[in-house]
């Protein structure tokens, strides 16, 4: 093995592609169409395609879609939003800053997603929302989490931020990709993520055409009609910099994807039998597109292990070291449901390994090696 580790290699990625990208960036540069020019809309049409969605509004990042997905709905101060308490704090911030309760819930221990039976308890008659976050790159159980939704009329919206190109199949056989099955769904094009930009992007879509006109207002100053404000918006948009490299990188997900399950299938192999250390486990109802491979590190050795490995050039993160209930931006503005034991659990035992496209089999075998000489030795 040579050269240093990296979680992410954005470099060597954007080798491959450098042509296309550079190619992309020139005509932007030379139509000088920066802001929303032609290559936001194609962009915007070429992931419809890819999702199989009806509408695709691009936005600036991640955190803005969510908070345009929850003023759309035209929520009111003390409405209640569902939330998992083990996730990025985005998912959370918007709801607080909108004067909406975010309600946190507990997770599965083996997907780290919510699940139906941990949402019931949690609905009042003030929940208006749901959003699901399917964590690390895999879909929650998406069609029981609709079927109680719609039994309570409450809306859901996706955070896909991690899960983009995942796909979900129903009972019945149908399949639809992560984002596409709630009311609304929700990404990030962040540089780390499998379909990452080269600064800030985001992007909502929509089955409901209402909806997706509704949420391009929300987007673009709450007007459908320049100068005409119809609804309080925000001023949030796509850089078409941004929107021409993801046209490129766009063409590649899939494949993207396929390296980072093979890179998993390799982790999978090496780490699979060692005592006190458990694997990723898979959903039977989704793909999953390996974000991160976050393994679980029992009897308070997580810490240990990473600082091991970080002694032998190995980075790791730890994805999330405080609950969202335990933050002190949230202690006073949420409401919890149950004992949140799992999550106190995954904080204290999660560790996410390196994964990227880019990751040679030398370095997997490392990587792996190092971690069983800390178990062994």
């Amino acid at each position: 093995m040579t050269g240093t580790i990296q979680m992410v290699e954005l470099r060597g990625q954007y080798e491959k592609i450098k042509i296309d990208i550079d190619q992309a960036i020139l005509n932007v540069i030379e139509t000088s169409a920066f802001i929303q020019g032609p290559d936001v809309r194609n962009f915007e049409r070429d992931l419809q395609q890819y999702l199989e969605v009806e509408r695709v509004i691009s936005c600036g990042n991640g955190t803005d879609a969510l908070q345009i997905a929850l003023m759309a709905l035209d929520l009111k101060p003390g409405d209640e939003v569902i939330v998992p308490s083990f996730t990025y704090v985005a998912t959370a911030e918007v709801i607080g800053l909108l004067g909406l309760t975010p309600v946190m819930i507990d997770v599965d221990p083996c997907t780290f997603n919510i699940t139906a039976e941990l949402i019931k308890p949690a609905i009042s008659a003030k929940t208006k929302a749901i959003i699901p976050v399917h964590l690390f790159g895999q879909c929650t159980e998406m069609e029981a989490i609709v079927s109680i939704a719609k039994d309570n009329g409450i809306k859901i919206i996706e955070d896909t931020a991690q899960a983009l190109g995942a796909v979900y199949t129903f009972g019945n056989g149908e399949k639809k990709r992560a984002g596409t099955i709630g009311d609304i769904g929700c990404t990030s094009f962040f540089p780390s993520k499998n379909l990452g930009c080269y600064g800030d992007g985001g992007a909502l879509y929509t089955n409901n055409t209402e909806l997706g006109d509704r949420l391009k207002m929300v987007a673009n100053h709450g007007q459908r009609k320049k100068y005409y404000h119809e609804v309080l918006g925000v001023n949030s948009r796509l850089d078409t910099i941004q929107a021409a490299v993801l046209g490129v990188k766009l063409k590649h997900l899939d494949e993207y994807s396929e390296s980072r399950n093979k890179v998993a299938s390799y982790y999978d192999k090496h780490l699979n039998n060692i005592s006190g250390l458990t694997i990723p486990a898979r959903s039977a109802q989704s793909t999953h597109v390996f974000h991160q491979y976050t393994i679980k590190i029992a009897d308070g050795r997580r810490n240990e292990l990473q600082g091991y490995l970080k002694d032998k050039g190995i980075p790791s993160m730890i994805y999330y070291p405080l609950p969202l209930f335990e933050q002190e931006a949230y202690k006073n503005i949420g409401r919890c449901v149950g004992e949140m034991n799992t999550t106190k659990t995954l904080c204290e035992q999660v560790l996410s390994l390196p994964i990227h496209t880019e990751l040679a089999e030398d370095t997997l075998d490392y990587i792996t090696e190092t971690i069983k000489s800390y178990f062994n030795g």
